[in-house]
């Protein structure tokens, strides 16, 4: 049972990474765009992946405990995987939060600082998997 349920933990994992990774690139074009009715058809876009991203997320978590009860809290590396795991939660609010402002035409961000903002969770997923899979510590 625990091998079907660290399969189904990755695929929702990979699939709620793939709309962090995606989300963030409407940003980039929503903070270039200066027509409003290719504005209007990205936020729906951003709200759609938004949205479908964080139901998403939810599955993955609950899986992702569940595994973490069953091999125990006692090992570093899962510790630090939370810690990381927390901070990409942080990530997916954020982005919720970073919608809403250009929902309200208030965003302040150049498109570059979004091109930088869409690497972070290129960096957590790769710190992630390293830690779950070579378990370093």
């Amino acid at each position: 049972m625990y091998l079907w349920i660290k399969a189904l933990h990755i695929v929702f994992i990979a699939s709620w990474f793939a709309g962090l990774f995606y989300l963030p690139r409407i940003f980039v074009n929503l903070a270039q765009e200066t027509n409003p009715a290719a504005t209007e058809r990205l936020l729906g876009m951003a709200r759609r992946l938004y949205r479908f991203t964080t139901i998403l997320m939810v599955p993955a978590l609950l899986l992702g405990l569940y595994l973490a009860m069953m091999i125990g809290m006692k090992h570093g590396w899962l510790h630090a995987k939370l810690v990381l795991v927390i901070l990409a939660i942080g990530y997916h609010h954020a982005c919720g939060s970073i919608l809403k402002k250009f929902e309200r035409g208030v965003n302040t961000r150049s498109h570059k600082w979004f091109r930088w903002f869409n690497e972070v969770p290129v960096i957590l997923l790769l710190v992630i998997v390293i830690l779950a899979t070579v378990k370093p510590f």
